[in-house]
């Protein structure tokens, strides 16, 4: 199997794995519990803790450990809602770029009664810090806007733009999920109230995340039921994961520089044999800097992007159309439909996400078989749509998939 879907998740590296396994028999305590096996689990996760701010910014008592980067960027989006509301700032700015974990919690703050802003995104997914300005208001309270993008892999000027939002008196959050480990991630440079990252994008177990929160500011929790995380996330802490997340943060901080530039050569080279694919589109920052080293976007002018993911599943090959919290959805991108495209085009979209599994043979393998892969699904869709009639591509999709 040829795995290139490491922005839905990376695989644990190994050296990951065995810590982990050393914690689940060495670690029975629970961490809240006051005898030496409960002192033991607290001892690893503060030390977990501090190796993790360490290498992301942060002081230690400004990292929260959560379950999912979901569970992180909805406490950050309503916690800060919240308290920027009790100041009389209930606009929130956003974009519709965004993961759904952002921009969900942003909707659901808006039925509730939050104003809201949607900035514009440039047809390469760029967001002009004019924009932003402009969109600031007296009772803006929050501006949450990404790091990285999960699904185009524009990286974003968030230290730009959170010195214009709290400079207008907003609080800033971003979600760095997909930006750990692939560009450099200082909280404290970035100027942000609070930021999300999560274990299982940089080598690292599912099931595990954190919140940077800005030393100072009072973040009410979303649950009630415990005093843990300093009463910010209720909850036993997973030990073992604590653990393991701390040894892929710092691996991932660690080789950052060096695994960019590998990744990168290794997508320039998928790109320019895309390219040569007739009917291939690159979506997002034309500009290859502009992005992560490790994400391409690309869509197949009348080719379904769910028809050649399943098509290349059946090659062994993973990829995928876009963010893993979507997937099952027959809906087109909103990533790719906040770009300006059509519903037809935005779901045309396939996602390829490198990563330190991925090795040059991989997009060797890949590069054979795409263009017939792509031809194949062409001729299928004119068919079906020629059988159909009147039936557009996208309801074309929904019927195959």
């Amino acid at each position: 199997m040829i795995y290139l879907d490491h922005n839905a998740t990376t695989p644990v590296k190994p050296e990951v794995a065995a810590l982990m396994s050393r914690a689940l028999s060495e670690l029975p305590g629970n961490p809240s519990s006051v005898h030496a096996a409960g002192r033991l689990a607290r001892d690893a996760i503060e030390r977990a803790r501090a190796a993790i701010a360490r290498s992301v910014g942060a002081l230690p008592e400004e990292i929260v450990f959560v379950s999912s980067g979901t569970d992180g960027d909805n406490q950050a989006v309503r916690g800060l809602a919240a308290g920027a509301a009790a100041r009389g700032r209930k606009h929130i700015i956003s974009s519709r770029v965004e993961h759904p974990a952002v921009r969900e919690s942003v909707q659901w703050l808006a039925n509730a009664g939050h104003p809201v802003t949607w900035l514009p995104v440039s047809k390469d997914g760029h967001i002009d810090p004019a924009t932003l300005a402009g969109a600031l208001r007296d009772d803006t309270g929050l501006v949450t806007l990404s790091l990285a993008n999960h699904e185009i892999g524009n990286v974003y000027p968030v230290a730009e733009l959170a010195a214009l939002a709290r400079a207008g008196g907003a609080l800033v959050h971003t979600d760095a999920v997909q930006a750990l480990g692939k560009v450099p991630v200082s909280f404290r440079e970035l100027g942000v109230d609070a930021g999300t990252f999560s274990a299982h994008k940089v080598g690292g177990p599912k099931g595990v995340a954190a919140v940077f929160i800005r030393r100072g500011l009072d973040l009410p929790p979303l649950l009630a039921g415990g005093h843990q995380e300093r009463e910010r996330h209720p909850g036993t802490e997973n030990v073992p994961g604590i653990v393991g997340f701390s040894s892929a943060v710092v691996d991932a901080v660690a080789r950052q520089s060096s695994e960019a530039n590998r990744l990168l050569a290794l997508r320039l080279t998928l790109e320019d044999r895309i390219r040569a694919i007739p009917g291939a589109r690159l979506n997002g920052a034309s500009d290859p800097l502009c992005r992560v080293a490790g994400t391409t976007s690309v869509s197949f002018a009348g080719a379904p992007g769910q028809l050649v993911v399943i098509a290349l599943d059946l090659e062994g090959i993973c990829v995928s159309t876009g963010a893993a919290c979507t997937s099952g959805s027959l809906q087109p991108s909103p990533v790719l439909r906040a770009l300006g495209f059509s519903d037809a085009e935005a779901a045309e979209g396939v996602r390829m996400s490198l990563g330190w599994t991925t090795r040059a043979e991989d997009i060797d393998a890949l590069t054979d078989v795409l263009p017939k892969i792509v031809a194949r699904v062409r001729t299928a869709t004119r068919t079906d749509l020629h059988a159909m009639g009147s039936e557009n591509l996208l309801s074309a999709q929904r019927g195959i998939a």
